[in-house]
């Protein structure tokens, strides 16, 4: 039975992410920082589904905790089929006015992470020519929103040009750009959302079942919602003045 790792999997899209794949008869290695919660859900998903469930603790702002990762990504003896970099976080405040500790952290966990484990886990997909990574990026990658937006951009293209790269062979790599989707991930960032729009929000399981069908017939880009496509067809074909200034409206109205 083939083996599928996802960070960030207790909560949202991740948690979503991970009962999908175990439906899909994946045995799962679940990556997070809250422990209980962890084991807690692993059980759950083990009970339900009668798949192997290991856990990690980590938190991906640590080198030597996201090391341990990185190794679990590498191993030969049980090679990881599927990889969903899923684990994020957004900041409130304006970069003028946050920690650059909190500025550190988000970087650790939306660039270096991501980038840190695709390399790790690589070279058996290459090697046994089958593999899917899954970055969860955002349709906020194509505004001006801040130093999330920045980092965000970075994921959707760094798996554009992995798509590419690996065109010619069996493994495949999907930037999934969500928009606002129900999870713990504004509550948690302390953004108000109160005045969006029922019909802008999404749910964790309709996205997660959009990627997957997108990731696995070799899609770069999955943008599920009608109306965050068009919203982001707007946003790249828009002037960047006007998108610029959009991006700083809606910082503005989450803080």
């Amino acid at each position: 039975m083939a083996t599928a790792l996802v960070t960030g999997a207790t909560s949202g899209i991740g948690a979503a992410y991970a009962k999908l794949l175990a439906k899909e008869r994946y045995d799962l290695v679940l990556v997070a920082r809250d422990l209980p919660r962890l084991n807690a859900y692993a059980k759950e998903l083990n009970k339900t589904y009668k798949i192997k469930v290991e856990t990690l603790q980590a938190d991906l702002t640590k080198p030597a905790q996201l090391a341990k990762v990185e190794k679990r990504l590498s191993s030969k003896a049980k090679p990881i089929e599927v990889l969903i970099n899923n684990a994020g976080f957004g900041i409130k405040q304006s970069f003028t006015d946050t920690q650059i500790k909190k500025e550190q952290e988000l970087l650790d966990v939306l660039v270096t992470a991501p980038m840190r484990l695709t390399h790790a886990v690589l070279p058996q997909m290459i090697k046994r020519d089958i593999g899917v990574i899954v970055n969860v990026s955002s349709v906020a990658s194509w505004i001006a929103g801040g130093t999330y937006s920045a980092a965000k951009s970075y994921l959707t293209v760094f798996s554009e040009y992995l798509n590419t790269e690996l065109s010619r062979t069996n493994i495949k790599i999907s930037a999934l750009c969500p928009g606002f989707t129900r999870t713990e991930f504004h509550q948690r960032g302390k953004m108000r959302m109160n005045g969006l729009p029922n019909f802008m929000w999404l749910s964790a399981d309709q996205v997660v079942e959009k990627s997957w069908k997108y990731a696995k017939a070799g899609k770069a880009i999955c943008i599920p919602g009608w109306q965050y496509l068009i919203l982001s067809t707007i946003a790249r074909v828009a002037p960047r003045p006007i998108v610029r200034k959009a991006g700083i409206n809606v910082r503005r109205k989450q803080r």
